[in-house]
Order: structure tokens, then sequence, then C-alpha cells
């Protein structure tokens, strides 16, 4: 297969290379250099000579042909996160190299913006797209920005499928992840426990993304269940945890009488001091993402609830995805839901037994 890039020139590729779209075999041209060679007392060849020497080119030729076709090259998926700086991705990757491991021949591409940044995320997509991969896998800051672009690619034959974020208008093949909605329902009814179904309430989440736009609808209709609870604002925190200690610094004091937190994203449990103006006796937090320091705060009381999402999942589900897609074997439902994680202080310790075997690898995310 052709693999040269629309900027390529010259891509090295196994034991054979790619130069202007001319397949040179190396061996052969090192034949053909020694053949050229002045010999230290040159001699009319006789035919004899002449023969053997074609002879041994054509043998040469014929060896690095079978070398080659003998070793299939590795399949190239493309693995795009939202940003590199967000920690829950970090086990997205682990997952995904670790399914590439485990079918053999696959080769994890692991490419993202910084930060939550649209247009490099796309510029990224475009990228993979021109290299010709052989399957993406994308979280998606703007499913609508990517709509286009995916199309092009599922068009020209790569296999793209979303993760934990999706662009629902595009035509990619396979999407995996949690049902947002659900998860969102899950922060709400579980505030609204916690409150006894009355109190005031602020929302965190950030603009732009499926995911957490779901996840904020299904938390609106959880809460609007109970009409003596009100939500007093929404804060857009633009996919960032630095930000999120100053939105959450600033309302504590301008809505010191508050009674629960809702965060849509994992943002106020990334970092460790994230909630440290707020009063756990006075005011209870939710939020989505049960990774580390998530569950330290959830023992010492700074977080009242965490939903947690299949991480690993992420890249094991997304490998296996590409690998049928390539196979030949589309999935029969373009939804994939993984289920979510409830997690209290009730079941904190048996969430982190079975977080370790994850982990380890021992037990399917």
């Amino acid at each position: 297969m052709n693999r040269e890039g629309p900027r390529e020139k010259s891509l090295v590729t196994g034991r054979w290379s790619l130069v202007g779209g001319v397949q040179r075999w190396p061996c052969a041209s090192r034949a053909a250099r020694w053949l050229r060679r002045p010999a230290a007392n040159p001699r009319p060849a006789t035919s004899d000579q002449r023969l053997a020497t074609i002879a041994l080119l054509c043998l040469l030729v014929t060896s690095c042909s079978h070398s080659t076709s003998d070793a299939p090259h590795p399949l190239r998926f493309a693995f795009i996160p939202k940003a590199l700086h967000i920690p829950v991705f970090d086990y997205a990757r682990t997952g995904a190299e670790r399914a590439a491991k485990q079918l053999g021949n696959i080769e994890i591409l692991w490419r993202g913006p910084e930060s939550t940044d649209e247009i490099r995320q796309k510029e990224i997509l475009e990228s993979f797209i021109a290299q010709r991969v052989d399957g993406i896998a994308i979280s998606c800051l703007n499913g609508d920005l990517l709509t286009d672009a995916i199309d092009r690619a599922v068009a020209s034959g790569i296999p793209v499928v979303t993760w934990d974020s999706d662009a629902p208008k595009s035509h990619r093949q396979a999407f995996y992840g949690v049902n947002d909605i659900e998860g969102g329902r899950a922060l709400g009814d579980g505030l609204a426990t916690l409150l006894n179904g009355r109190g005031t309430v602020a929302i965190i989440t950030s603009l732009g993304a499926d995911n957490l736009q779901k996840r904020l609808e299904g938390a609106r209709q959880a809460l609007h269940a109970h009409p003596d609870i009100t939500v007093v604002e929404e804060f857009d925190v633009k996919d960032d945890a630095v930000r999120v200690a100053e939105v959450i610094a600033s309302a504590s004091q301008r809505y010191p009488d508050l009674d629960g937190w809702l965060s849509v994203g994992g943002w106020p449990v990334f970092v460790r001091n994230a909630l440290d103006p707020v009063d756990p006796q006075r005011t209870k937090v939710v939020a989505f993402d049960t990774i580390p320091p998530a569950p330290d705060l959830l023992r010492a009381g700074k977080v009242q609830l965490l939903v947690g999402q299949k991480y690993f999942g992420w890249g094991e589900e997304s490998v296996r995805l590409l690998k049928q897609i390539v196979d030949g074997h589309p999935p029969a439902e373009v939804f994939n839901y993984s289920g979510i994680d409830v997690v209290t202080r009730d079941n904190l310790d048996a969430y982190l037994a079975q977080w370790k075997r994850w982990e380890s690898g021992e037990g399917k995310d």
C-alpha cells in the first residue's frame, strides 16, 4: 500500500523505499552500484560472466521482493484527544497501546493539541488524513467543526471512530463512551438526594463539546424534577482546571449560602486545592471523573459523589472497533455505551480495588 502523504517526497517503509512514487529496492541498487564500479585490472567480460552477473542481480531482486512481501506493514491508528493537558486521556493512551500490543501489528500515533484548541485539533485531524493513516479515533472538542473533515476521511477510505466526545452529525462509523445524558442525570439525582430536594445550586460546564452539552442537559432534567432546587448560575470554565479554581473562589464569595456545586467535568477534582473555598459541612459537591486525586478528595469529604467513566476502554475499545472496520466487520451499532460508575465513600474501597485491576490490565474497563 502506498502510504505517501501529499507533502512527502520520500518515505522509507520496511525494506523498500518510495521515492517520487517509484519503488526502489535497496539491495538491488547496491548490486547495480557494485556492477558499475571499475575493476582493478579491467578485462573484457566473457558471455558466461555476463550471464552469471545477470543471474546474480535477478536473485538479489527476487530475494528483496520476497523479504518485503513477507513483512506486512503495521496498521497505523491515529488517536486524537481533546488536549494533552487533560489527565483523563493518559489512561486512554495506556488502553490504546495495550490493545494494539494484544492484537499485534498495530502502531498507535498519539497526537493532540497542547490545550483545548478547536482549530488546532482540526489541523491535527487534517494532517492524519493527509498521511493516509489506517484509522482515526478522536475525542471531539467541537463535533460540528470537525464533521466535514471526518466525512472526507471516511469517504477516502479511512475509518473514523469517536470516543468520549462524539461528532453526531458526521459519518463516523462508531462511538465509544458513556451515555452522557444518563451521566448528567446521575449527577443531578445525586445532588438532589444530598440536598433533600431543596436548595441553591451552581453548575460548572464547558461549552462546545457534545459530551459536556449532553451531561448538562441530563443534569438540568434531574434538577428540574425538584421545584425547590434553584440553579443560581452556570459557569463556563473552558475545559480548564486552573480556571475552575478561580470560578469556585469568586462564586463562593458571591453566593455565600450556596448549597451545592455540580460539575459536568472533572475540573474541580483534577487538582487538590480547587475546592478549598468550599465548606463541605455547608455545601455539597458532585462531579464527573474518578481519576486521582478525586478518590482522595472523596475520602476527605471535600466531594460527596463522583461519576466515573471507562478511561482505559476509550483506547482499548476504539482500537478494537477500528480493527473490526479495517477487517471488513463494521460494528452492528454506532453507539457503544460503556456504562458509568457512581462512586461515594460507601463504595470507594471496592472501586479503588477494581481500578487497580483495570490499571494492571487484569480486568476489562
